[in-house]
């Protein structure tokens, strides 16, 4: 068989995915604060784009927020597609001159610098607070290089990780001054830090509030299974001792730390800045969204003047302007659609879960993406992309857009309900119930079944899990 080479032409369609139609998914998907820092970055590199930052009273901020709903609603702004492209021969006057809406009409004004309570302080960690205490103990030259292998050991709960011996072995030193020196280091603050495990840190503690001999001791020492699991029954008759004698116990033990190391972490709180408001007006709601923070941007009429005036322009400056023109024409177009199709998403998921509104999560409806995409014209990708990382201050309080998103639970009547109102369910029947005879999974589930509500006992346990609800036997009190 003889092997040549051939031209032929085919004709195929294909979905391009332009530069501009890439940076308004983007846009979509991004959080806030994202948003924000991709508006900063975009402000710093395109010479085009300015930004005007307002200082509004109550009624000018009220009139743009007015304004901002017509702007989401201007023609021609449409969900993003395949097929948005921007033609090179493009009429950049009258294009600008309709996407060109500033955000604010107001003067400009500096921003304020923030007062001293709104900063955050530096927040010191275990090690350090660890290695200035260390320091502060007046070392000497063994005593601080052992601490440092010691502290430098230590996981975020505060346990050292590392055997006596290897660091015995790493440092040159006998066992006896390693020894000596982890107790240096576990009296130090948080009391209990340096320890192998949770019993050794609350007998440590135990013992520094001086509980030595003391019922404490020998619960947290022998006990300490049962006391998890809230046996005290057993306790008390193990150690001969009475119920009441062994609660008091209890109650001193429930106040010592058992992860010591815990109070230095690292994580911060995250504090949520929702996106848009759902505020209920009458027997309605209204649907606000948040402008607060984002630099209200606008093209620059000094580079449009020198663009009118091409006659004095040089080629390559006119096509640099227009380039530059063209980026900042379509974030300012997909930062307004990006508000644009939030509203909308929002729009829908409030006729949807009106009832959760009213009412609170027992009342939250099951929805699907599709649902919404259907409601709204959109695809379901947008809407998971809409959805993301944005949130929602209800009357309810606020939540992640993905919130109101939930798998459906099968009623005895044959209709379904949302699984996050079967969780509040199951949190209202835990909290209800009588703390000296707890209800069972099993029992819950027949709760449930009197509800409307049919589920299995795993499906009762998975959901109590999720939620950090202990099993019955640990939730049981004497008394």
């Amino acid at each position: 068989m003889a092997l040549e080479l051939r031209q032929s032409l085919t004709l195929a369609q294909q979905l391009v995915m332009t530069p501009q139609l890439q940076q308004a998914i983007k846009l979509l998907q991004l959080s806030r604060l994202e948003l924000l820092e991709t508006i900063n970055s975009e402000i710093e590199q395109n010479p085009i784009l300015e930004e005007r930052v307002a200082g509004e009273s109550d009624e000018d901020t009220r009139e743009d927020v007015d304004r901002d709903k017509i702007e989401l609603d201007l023609p021609g702004i449409q969900e993003v597609r395949v097929e948005d492209s921007a033609p090179a021969d493009v009429d950049w006057e009258s294009y600008l001159s309709e996407y060109n809406t500033e955000w604010s009409s107001a003067p400009y004004e500096e921003r304020e610098i923030p007062a001293v309570d709104t900063v955050t302080p530096a927040r010191t960690n275990l090690y350090s607070h660890l290695m200035w205490q260390l320091g502060m103990s007046d070392p000497d030259e063994e005593t601080k290089t052992i601490g440092v292998h010691i502290i430098e050991n230590l996981n975020e709960d505060g346990f050292l990780e590392i055997s006596l011996e290897e660091i015995s072995e790493i440092t040159g030193f006998p066992i006896e001054e390693v020894e000596r020196t982890l107790r240096l280091i576990q009296n130090f603050d948080p009391v209990g830090v340096a320890a192998k495990d949770t019993r050794e840190s609350l007998l440590i503690q135990a013992r520094f509030q001086g509980l030595a001999r003391t019922l404490v001791e020998n619960i947290i020492m022998d006990h300490l299974e049962d006391l998890e699991d809230k046996r005290y029954d057993q306790i008390s008759k193990k150690l001969s001792v009475s119920i009441e004698d062994i609660l008091g116990a209890v109650s001193i033990i429930q106040g010592l730390e058992p992860k010591p190391g815990r109070g230095y972490s690292d994580d911060r709180t995250i504090y949520v800045t929702p996106d848009i408001y759902i505020i209920k007006v009458g027997d309605d709601y209204e649907i606000v969204q948040n402008e607060d923070g984002l630099p209200k941007l606008r093209i620059s009429s000094y580079y449009k003047d020198i663009l009118r005036s091409g006659d004095h322009v040089s080629d390559s400056v006119k096509s640099y302007i227009q380039e530059k023109m063209r980026s900042a024409a379509w974030l300012i177009k997909s930062i307004h659609q990006r508000q644009r199709t939030i509203f909308r998403v929002t729009e829908s998921i409030v006729r949807f879960q009106r009832d959760f509104l009213e009412n609170g999560i027992t009342t939250l409806k099951p929805l699907v993406l599709r649902d919404v995409a259907e409601d709204i014209g959109m695809h379901e990708s947008t809407v998971s992309r809409v959805t993301t990382n944005k949130y929602v201050h209800t009357p309810q309080g606020l939540f992640e857009l993905k919130f109101f998103f939930n798998s459906s639970i099968s009623q005895v009547d044959g209709d379904s309900v949302a699984s996050e109102s079967v969780k509040e369910r199951i949190r209202m029947i835990v909290k209800s119930e009588n703390i000296t005879k707890p209800f069972s999974d099993q029992e819950i589930v027949g709760i449930l079944e009197k509800l409307n509500i049919k589920v299995a006992r795993r499906t009762v346990a998975k959901y109590r899990e999720s939620m950090g609800i202990l099993p019955s036997r640990k939730r049981k009190h004497p008394y």
